[in-house]
């Protein structure tokens, strides 16, 4: 659609939208006042705007008409947030550069907005100085100080056998003690959880005070002892993030034992092939999942998994409400061995920094899952990201739907309990109108979302109604975001800011990401994490010049503090680093995204490098084809773009699978939405480019994690095509 720029939008413009004719011409009124200001296309006077006129209630085609109106000229990257002096000033990232800015940066320091690239660059260089100083504000306690921060790897015979280094060497401490203690951040009386069950809606949202986690972790480790488990057997969870799945996580850490992450959604096999890698000793489960009227088994599949002995909590009421299988235990049972110890302090396994505190896995579309450690310094880089770059902090409610078997389940526990905040967990579906009453109720400060669950939001308008506007702000991870639904959800909270975040399981966190002190646009990475440097490869595999635009495979400094340094089921050199080119002596680190830095300085995902595909000999990613036909007509929910090599041989041909927002009911003609998707992208993207076919499919395949499994499509498609009927 063509917006008109703000100096030409008239009151039948605004009407148009959907507004009233009285509060068509106030809003007239006031945005010609801005415009007379700030002029017609500035990022000020769309920050104006977006404060003082915008609201959740008006239209959205009036967000889109003011959003798109005000940057119709602007080009690439077009702030949807700018930082305030003022609000900069308070967040963690500013209060630690007024504190120690001159120290740091010398004259370099100005103020926090614009001496926060300088931060940056200071974590990568001087790891000593920044590491030790986070640490100290985040009240990280050590029972054994380390030696030093960071100590390179030497190498034997040119071979570094860890390019990584080690971090915090000769360190001895245990992070679920850190999350349970008082320190100058909270209290024994704060809530640190609050949680609401699926159908309990209308009811208050249930708080957990410190001191009771205390007690409840406290109890459940002991009861981990009676068990008589070797110190540092590995202990599953398959359970949905809740209270309960929390305080086990916490008990398993506290008491030296390793947490093996399972995720609810996973089949028998899957169960038992990551059970058998990490070689659990027990396991946690649930006898069922309750969703709405829906009651989905989940000890059975336990079971199904041949699973080691398990201990089943039950989903509704004080016991369970299947069978057992001999040696299995209830959760009543479980604990009710040492009642007595009710209250007792246990007192933390202390464990060095290089010993393990969770199994984590990779998705494992392409084989069996990569079986990834965390260390017990990988729960500090994740609560360091959300420090800095979230802005976590004492008196937040940070709420994230996710599940313990991803890595985001173990990072919200660390994000939020390690910087003195609340955890607020959903116990149901978080594509309902309860959980966004939830989000209200709890008084969501930090709310965590993937793309997809904002797609649906959007899409079914479930979030309509209710107040959102404690949100401070939103973070998104997973796949690539979408800028039009994305400007819908900063309009939901009154245009808090979106900080995007990438990284990955094997990171502990992200490697780049957003700042409160840094304007955001959306869809858009604005800054390398602390501690994080990234390259971008270009077509000769080496790294192009640090600050120039362009588009290839994405690299990583080697030095990233809290990331993984081996691997259970495969070697971590290979994976990672094996083939990387080298950068001032150092091997770079494989990541495996195509990301684009533009000339704004921002940063855009593209997806995996395997999403790329080449037409007509020019590469393009996936993703810049996706985000164009996906707003070709209303009737799509989402598409997918896949370059298929033909039967015969040849170039890649492009097809679009196409998700309609109602599948039984469309009446898309398909030839015609070809004439209109290659419209689209010649113009748009290249005048080059065809679209061969349109293929209309009930769901795109999804790893458990939401990533679309482009690769699964191309094999269907291209069987589709040997067989003749593509």
């Amino acid at each position: 659609m063509v917006y008109k720029s703000l100096d030409s939008v008239t009151i039948k413009d605004i009407e148009a939208s959907g507004v009233s004719s009285l509060l068509a011409a106030e809003i007239h009124r006031k945005v010609t006042e801005i415009v007379e200001t700030c002029g017609a296309a500035t990022p000020e006077t769309w920050t104006r705007i977006s404060k003082h006129v915008l609201n959740p209630n008006l239209p959205f085609s009036l967000h889109q008409m003011m959003y798109y109106g005000c940057y119709k000229d602007f080009g690439p990257d077009p702030p949807a947030w700018i930082p305030d002096t003022e609000g900069a000033l308070l967040t963690n990232a500013g209060l630690l550069l007024e504190k120690h800015g001159k120290e740091f940066l010398g004259s370099k320091y100005k103020d926090p907005i614009s001496s926060f690239s300088h931060l940056q660059e200071f974590s990568v260089s001087n790891p000593e100085v920044y590491w030790k100083t986070v640490l100290d504000e985040m009240c990280v306690k050590f029972s054994v100080p380390p030696d030093c921060i960071l100590c390179e790897s030497p190498s034997e015979d040119g071979y570094v056998v860890n390019p990584g280094g080690k971090w915090l060497p000769g360190a001895f401490l245990n992070p679920a003690e850190n999350c349970l203690i008082v320190n100058n951040k909270r209290s024994l009386d704060d809530i640190v959880i609050r949680w609401r069950d699926e159908g309990d809606d209308d009811l208050p949202v249930k708080g957990m005070t410190l001191k009771e986690l205390q007690e409840e972790v406290w109890l459940v480790a002991h009861a981990l002892d009676a068990l008589g488990l070797e110190r540092g057997s590995a202990i599953a969870i398959d359970m949905p993030m809740n209270v309960y799945s929390v305080v086990i996580y916490l008990a398993i850490v506290l008491a030296g034992y390793v947490v093996v992450s399972i995720a609810d959604s996973f089949a028998p096999l899957e169960i038992s092939t990551r059970l058998k890698i990490s070689d659990s000793k027990a396991i946690f489960t649930q006898d069922l999942i309750i969703r709405g009227e829906k009651s989905i088994p989940l000890y059975s599949r336990v079971m199904e998994a041949q699973a080691p002995m398990a201990i089943v909590i039950p989903a509704r009421g004080s016991s369970v409400s299947t069978k057992l299988r001999d040696g299995d235990m209830s959760w009543p049972n479980f604990v009710e061995r040492i009642r007595k110890l009710k209250g007792n302090v246990f007192k933390a396994v202390e464990q060095p920094v290089e010993a393990f505190t969770n199994i984590l896995f990779s998705s494992g579309t392409t084989g069996e899952p990569k079986a990834i450690p965390w260390t017990h310094v990988t729960p500090l880089k994740a609560a360091a990201d959300a420090w800095c770059h979230m802005d976590i902090r004492s008196g937040d409610n940070v709420a994230w739907p996710t599940n313990l078997g991803w890595m985001m389940g173990p990072w919200l526990v660390y994000a939020s309990l390690l910087n003195g905040a609340s955890m607020a967990l959903y116990n149901g579906s978080p594509l309902s109108s309860g959980f966004a009453k939830f989000v209200q109720d709890a008084k969501v400060t930090m709310l965590g979302v993937i793309p997809s669950i904002v797609r649906t939001w959007k899409s079914t308008n479930c979030v309509a109604g209710y107040d959102w506007s404690s949100i401070r702000c939103f973070s998104s991870t997973g796949e690539a975001s979408n800028v039009d639904e994305y400007l819908w959800l900063m309009g939901r909270a009154c245009y808090k800011p979106i900080i995007e975040y990438c990284g990955g399981t094997e990171i502990g966190g992200g490697f780049v990401t957003g700042s409160f002190l840094q304007s955001q646009s959306l869809a858009a990475f604005s800054t390398p994490v602390m501690g994080c440097r990234l390259f971008i490869l270009g077509d000769d595999g080496h790294p192009i010049p640090q600050d120039a635009p362009g588009m290839g495979e994405l690299a990583l400094g080697p030095h990233m503090f809290g990331s993984s340094s081996t691997l259970l089921n495969a070697s971590h050199y290979d994976v990672y680093f094996k083939g990387m080119p080298s950068w001032n002596g150092l091997i770079l680190r494989r990541h495996g995204d195509v990301f684009e830095r533009t000339s704004r300085g921002y940063y855009h995902a593209h997806g995996r490098a395997d999403d790329t595909m080449n037409i007509g000999g020019i590469k393009v990613s996936s993703i810049e084809i996706e985000r164009i036909c996906n707003t070709v007509d209303s009737s799509i929910l989402e598409t997918a773009a896949i370059g298929v090599p033909p039967a015969d041989g040849g170039p890649e041909r492009l097809v679009i699978a196409v998700v309609f927002r109602d599948p039984e009911n469309s009446t898309a003609d398909l030839n015609q939405l070809k004439i209109s998707f290659n419209s689209a992208v010649q113009k748009n993207l290249n005048p080059l480019f065809r679209v061969s076919h349109v293929v209309a499919l009930p769901s795109l395949p999804r790893t458990a994690t939401n990533k679309v499994m482009r690769r699964v499509l191309r094999q269907q498609l291209a069987q589709v095509d040997q067989n003749s009927k593509l």
